[in-house]
């Protein structure tokens, strides 16, 4: 389940205000949801939330949403820390991740292959104290001999690999070994005939291409099209006004992610989003222990689940089981250069006025909606209100 081939640029986040939690669940503590996953529960609750692998056409090594951390400072605004995450995809979870630092994150994907993507990049945050060394191990680069400072901008950290050589198959080697040795004797992983193998096709993959891998790099290690872009500008690229979002951007950022990864508490799941199984249980883990799922980044997965009438009603009645509030945010790319986010609000369109946007209004039933562009224009504001309502009404209804 992958971001289309261009839709490079713009974010569409959109909120859905649901019946408030049962009384039965309104009494849970935010303590039960776990501190800490041991090794046996995290493979456990890995298992029991998937369904069977599946395919699609990319292997979605990276990303190709060339400027979405410009909706970042947006969506901090509008999302407290401590929630639940839900993603797909592969390396734009992070940066996720890193900005609304929730308590859990769960990254379902109709491919096996992601969960393998993302068990390589939870031992590679474990093995790695800092930015420096976890890009030097994800593309088998070496480090400077000086090391860099801790706050060396992400400019001049993939610029310091980028012109490194790459390492030569016995680095290669042991750093998968070092990978491999982490899941399966540290972590106990229960092995099964694909998974090293999948693994391994995987990190191979970031040591061929290095920092130039993209969206359209794949395991089998051809020629990848060069209008994609690239890893390297995947972590540098920053908002209208310079900052850098990335979950490279800064120790801190990578910290977020690298604790979670040390709890447990990054689960990759493999599920279909019109599945019978993943997204419901997922739903089910959650509410069972209180909880709603903040913010559901899928991408546009609904661009596929549409084709087919079924799958989208399957997928509608999936995210109805949901645990929502008011504050959950739905993010999905949209466009070319343009960061648009559907958000419901109370508040009035003069919050909005200071940005220098526009909106326009929606309702289901008795609740109000407002769908704001909040950078760039309005181009995509027809077709972004259309998609928002429909996922809108599909969470309410249950695509009823």
């Amino acid at each position: 389940m992958s971001i289309r081939r261009r839709a490079v640029a713009a974010l569409i986040a959109a909120s859905f205000m649901l019946a408030p939690l049962p009384a039965s669940l309104a009494g849970l503590a935010p303590a039960d949801l776990p501190q800490r996953l041991t090794d046996q529960q995290f493979w456990k609750l890995s298992e029991d939330l998937s369904e069977a692998d599946g395919t699609f056409h990319s292997d979605n090594l990276a990303s190709n949403e060339f400027v979405f951390s410009r909706v970042v400072p947006d969506l901090t605004s509008r999302i407290k820390p401590g929630g639940v995450y839900l993603g797909v995809g592969p390396e734009q979870n992070f940066t996720y991740i890193a900005a609304l630092k929730p308590k859990m994150a769960f990254i379902t994907d109709v491919r096996r292959a992601n969960l393998y993507l993302h068990l390589m990049y939870k031992a590679l945050f474990e093995l790695s104290a800092n930015r420096e060394q976890f890009v030097s191990l994800l593309f088998s680069r070496p480090r400077p001999a000086k090391g860099l400072p801790a706050d060396v901008s992400v400019e001049d950290l993939f610029t310091t690999f980028a012109d490194a050589p790459a390492a030569d198959e016995a680095v290669f080697q042991a750093n998968l070994k070092r990978i491999l040795d982490h899941l399966t004797a540290r972590h106990a992983m229960p092995v099964g005939s694909d998974d090293l193998p999948g693994i391994t096709r995987v990190y191979r993959a970031f040591y061929w291409y290095g920092p130039s891998i993209s969206y359209s790099s794949r395991t089998g290690l051809s020629t990848p099209n060069s209008s994609y872009a690239t890893y390297r500008a995947l972590m540098t690229q920053g908002d209208a006004f310079g900052p850098r979002y990335s979950y490279l951007a800064s120790e801190e950022n990578f910290r977020v992610v690298k604790d979670l990864h040390a709890r447990n508490l990054i689960v990759p799941v493999v599920g279909n989003f019109a599945g019978a199984k993943a997204l419901k249980a997922v739903g089910d883990y959650v509410r069972g222990r209180g909880q709603v799922v903040t913010t559901f980044y899928l991408s546009n997965v609904e661009d596929y689940l549409r084709r087919d009438p079924a799958s989208w009603r399957f997928f509608c009645e999936n995210v109805a089981t949901f645990p929502l509030d008011e504050t959950s945010v739905f993010i999905r790319p949209m466009g070319n250069g343009q960061h648009t986010i559907a958000v419901k609000t109370r508040t009035t369109e003069s919050f909005f006025a200071t940005r220098g946007v526009t909106g326009a209004s929606g309702a289901t039933g008795s609740a109000p909606y407002q769908f704001v562009t909040i950078a760039g224009s309005n181009n995509f504001q027809p077709m972004v209100t259309g998609i928002a309502e429909e996922v809108k009404g599909c969470a309410v209804k249950g695509g009823s």
